[in-house]
């Protein structure tokens, strides 16, 4: 049986492909995906894809170069492979539950994995779990915890959508042709976010990014130059907060409290 021409591997669309099967296993592992539908963003060459296939799952690889579309076609028509940028599909619009993963492209890695994510803590029944290979210094970002250098607005903004953990690193050598930095798997579990209604979760995503807007600022200069003084020490008051904190030492209850009483304050 002859098999397509590989493709060219393209720069401006990131890609990064594994070279074998045994770097997927921290995924495979996670998702458990053994009858269950998966959507895989990025398949490439279809490493992960076969490894999902041989791991039972039913797999809807979602593909942006139309060539590495062809190809995985002709080499692994178990699968559903659709050309589509990620980035453009309404998670909402999937009509039924579905486990997501996918070794990311490097340079659109944070949009992807917070669109899923922003999904998933809006309808976690549809997207329970999803796992993702990603550049380490972003998975430092989606996984760290108040106080460790890594945490920021995106930590922040994480927590308040899912349960995200790191599964483990991975060398550049393992993907074809190998990046300048080294990558992580991250796993998340979805559940619903204590924001609470979806207009509530904007305002509170807005709220992160104003307290972290300055880094090096205290949290009151921060917060005051978007909400202005009165209102920022009216809200830290209400809170119960020390506007002398700075943002990375605050938990994700306590950015809640932020935004709720800044709310209730209209």
């Amino acid at each position: 049986m002859s098999h397509p021409k590989r493709p060219p591997y393209r720069k401006r669309f990131g890609q990064h492909h594994l070279r074998h099967a045994g770097w997927c296993q921290p995924l495979v592992d996670f998702l458990r995906p053994a009858g269950l539908r998966v959507v895989e963003i990025g398949p490439g060459g279809g490493v992960l894809t076969k490894a999902l296939l041989d791991a039972d799952a039913r797999v809807v690889a979602l593909e942006i170069d139309l060539e590495w579309a062809a190809y995985l076609r002709a080499r692994e028509p178990r699968a559903r492979v659709v050309a589509l940028d990620a980035l453009s599909l309404r998670w909402s619009a999937l009509g039924g539950p579905a486990l997501v993963t996918g070794n990311l492209p490097f340079n659109v890695g944070t949009p992807i994995v917070e669109a899923v994510w922003r999904a998933a803590s809006a309808r976690p029944d549809l997207l329970p779990r999803s796992a993702f290979m990603v550049q380490k210094e972003v998975a430092d970002r989606l996984t760290a915890r108040p106080g460790e250098p890594a945490y920021g607005a995106l930590s922040a903004i994480v927590a308040a959508l899912v349960d995200a953990r790191q599964l483990g690193t991975l060398p550049a050598r393992a993907f074809r042709p190998p990046p300048r930095v080294d990558a992580a798997y991250v796993g998340a579990i979805a559940r619903p976010s204590p924001a609470g209604a979806p207009e509530h979760l904007d305002r509170l995503v807005a709220t992160i990014r104003q307290a972290f807007a300055r880094r090096r600022k205290t949290l009151r200069n921060s917060l005051a130059a978007g909400w202005g003084r009165a209102r920022a020490d009216a809200a830290l008051e209400r809170a119960g907060l020390d506007g002398g904190r700075r943002a990375e030492t605050l938990a994700l209850d306590e950015l809640v409290a932020l935004d709720r009483a800044a709310s209730d304050l209209g």
